[in-house]
């Protein structure tokens, strides 16, 4: 009897005809949305999450997704990690990010995501781990197969191959430095 009473006196009738919410058949709306769209629920709720970024963070993001190159791009689920950090430390990452011209990896994200959870976080500790080489920020250098082709034979491995060439290398290199010796 009570809860009817407050249902009346919260300016609600005790009988309401209309019906709350539909049958869900015991699914989320995280999943109802994910089959809707054809996403995963755990990609919804991504999606969700990054509601929680200061704006200029998600114009980052926004930008990957649109693959404007002019502007600085940062790809999806790093930029759901960093959205667990509180809003002053996304601000520290967004100047950082802005004066160092990088954007941190999945990795670096999970770290800041840490830190920031243990209170340790501040711009100097972002500026360090942005600061880090990520392995796809090294420098590759290729030489086309079709360039090397006639020094190996067909089937042979890549990895090989680049032995081979670093062997030679080192090769050509003592030859010099005895040359220059001399």
């Amino acid at each position: 009897m009570r809860l009817e009473a407050m249902k009346r006196t919260a300016g609600r009738p005790a009988n309401n005809s209309v019906p709350v919410a539909q049958n869900f058949e015991g699914k989320t709306s995280r999943e109802l949305l994910g089959e809707k769209v054809g996403e995963s629920q755990d990609q919804v709720r991504r999606y969700i999450r990054l509601t929680e970024l200061i704006p200029g963070i998600l114009d980052m993001v926004d930008n990957a997704v649109i693959d404007d190159k002019t502007k600085p791009q940062m790809a999806f689920r790093p930029a759901v990690e960093l959205s667990y950090l509180t809003k002053e430390q996304q601000n520290d990452l967004l100047i950082t990010m802005e004066s160092e011209d990088r954007t941190p990896s999945l990795s670096q994200a999970l770290e800041m995501k840490q830190l920031g959870a243990a209170g340790t976080l501040d711009i100097d500790t972002i500026f360090n781990l942005l600061r880090q080489e990520k392995p796809n920020q090294v420098e590759q250098f290729k030489i086309p197969r079709e360039r090397i082709s006639k020094y190996f034979p067909a089937n042979t491995p890549s990895q090989k191959i680049e032995d081979t060439i670093i062997k030679a290398l080192e090769l050509w290199r003592k030859r010099e430095q005895s040359r220059d010796a001399r």
